[in-house]
């Protein structure tokens, strides 16, 4: 389970909102909709859907982070996205860097339709097949030395697997593009590891977490970093319109 650290989230991370707007776009907010934030972290971008004139409800499952959005005046509620219980309540499902993080996507795509109405749209961004490889790869290097084997915590989709599970669900797609998008970081990659990949890092004993990360980052120096010690990852990012037909 990631510990999220809202304070620490904002400074390190603020990134993954500001690179959200394009999707924020792509929803078209119109104002007195009621729009859904499908894991809405801190709620920076709940705010902004809510500068619109919408009617936002972010939801996240982590009690810290909804905490944060709270903190902002939100309405946001602590929520499992794979168990969503709203029934044609939505004009509107927004999801930003959230959907990686949930493994049954069967379970979230279903809880979406119901909880649209007829002609709504849901629009997201998430890290899709072959994002962050090379970190993947070189963490699972250094946990093989140390005959450690764990799943990972993402789930990143290839293109057309995703788009039918969106129309087994019920969905009309009307764009989807999976497409590389090297992320430059503020800070360096040990930082990056402590904050996103913690399940892995859970699975290294606490003593020998500094040698695992320093390893990891060896090993991707020479391919992520540039002479100067800027980091820039590789993501791979989902982006995708689809929508609930009208009855």
């Amino acid at each position: 389970m990631t510990d999220w650290d809202p304070a620490r989230y904002a400074e390190q991370a603020r990134y993954v909102a500001e690179l959200g707007l394009p999707v924020v776009t792509l929803l078209n907010p119109q104002h007195g909709e009621r729009i859904l934030d499908l894991g809405c972290g801190d709620g920076a971008l709940t705010q902004k859907l809510q500068e619109f004139g919408c009617e936002v409800i972010g939801i996240d499952a982590s009690a810290e982070m909804v905490a944060a959005a709270q903190a902002l005046n939100l309405n946001a509620l602590t929520i499992d996205a794979q168990q969503l219980a709203f029934a044609e309540e939505f004009d509107g499902v927004f999801s930003n860097a959230a959907l990686h993080w949930m493994k049954d996507h069967d379970a979230v795509l279903r809880g979406v339709w119901l909880a649209l109405k007829p002609g709504g749209r849901f629009v997201g961004e998430f890290g899709g097949q072959g994002n962050v490889r090379k970190i993947v790869n070189a963490i699972n290097t250094a946990l093989a030395r140390r005959n450690i084997t764990i799943d990972g915590p993402w789930n990143f989709p290839a293109a057309d697997k995703f788009q039918s599970r969106l129309e087994t669900a019920g969905f009309t797609v009307d764009y989807l593009e999976l497409f590389p998008r090297p992320t430059p970081l503020p800070a360096d990659l040990a930082t990056w590891l402590r904050m996103f990949a913690q399940n892995f890092l859970a699975a290294v004993p606490a003593n020998d977490q500094p040698t695992f990360i320093e390893e990891v980052s060896g090993e991707l120096r020479h391919s992520l970093c540039d002479k100067q010690g800027n980091w820039t990852i590789d993501h791979v990012r989902l982006r995708f319109s689809a929508h609930k037909e009208a009855d």
